[in-house]
């Protein structure tokens, strides 16, 4: 029967915790310098407690194998291996390529450079185009009746807080529009209200002058 692996967790008793350092830390240590010693190779080992307090061993100089590491990774860094130098080439190139080939289909779709092009090569770039338009004409169509939808939106708005300020008021609120109301007045000259002048001036109006001169 295969036993599953058990998770590794922390230890939470504080003793128990500080016992089981003690000894694996001694164990790695004893590891570190056996493999330094049967394999010949070279061994730097760093180790902090809890508390900070450091415990380490090296082979031959710590101060050495630590320069030693830090020159082997800035190396990496910055010295690419031929590989990665080749394979960047290629990525470049290709790169440089599809500039190329979108910076001519800008410029025939500018109507520049088309002498080369062939008739169906122009066919192409003419369908392009009215594809295009189409899509700008629907979006254009869009905005325009989003922006006639909120006009309508903010009308409804505005009108309800008109009547509720006719009300405060008490008065009677205006229904529909100024174009409605203009729409509802009568052009017969014949109709009475059309009698009536409302035009602002300063002095006594013309029918009532005659009038009067000729009661005088």
């Amino acid at each position: 029967m295969v036993r599953g692996k058990t998770q590794m967790r922390r230890i939470e008793n504080t003793t128990s915790r500080q016992v089981t350092f003690s000894k694996r830390r001694s164990g790695l240590l004893k590891k570190a310098f056996e493999l330094s010693v049967l394999c010949d190779v070279e061994v730097a080992l760093i180790i902090f407690s809890p508390r900070g307090k450091p415990y380490e061993f090296a082979s031959s100089s710590m101060q050495e194998t630590i320069e030693r590491y830090r020159k082997h990774t800035k190396d990496n860094r910055t010295k690419p291996t031929a590989e990665n130098n080749e394979l960047l080439k290629i990525e470049a190139e290709d790169i440089r390529k599809k500039i190329e080939l979108l910076e001519a289909s800008r410029r025939k779709l500018l109507g520049e450079s088309l002498g080369s092009c062939s008739l169906e090569e122009l066919r192409q770039i003419e369908q392009q185009l009215e594809r295009s338009l189409s899509s700008i004409r629907a979006r254009k169509n869009k905005v325009f009746k989003d922006q006639i939808q909120q006009l309508k939106e903010k009308e409804k708005v505005l009108a309800a807080e008109n009547a509720k300020l006719c009300e405060k008021c008490g008065m009677l609120p205006l229904k529909g529009s100024e174009e409605q109301r203009e729409s509802e007045v009568p052009n017969d000259e014949s109709s009475p209200s059309s009698d009536v002048e409302t035009e602002l001036f300063i002095g006594l109006p013309e029918g009532r002058t005659k009038r009067i001169l000729q009661l005088n």
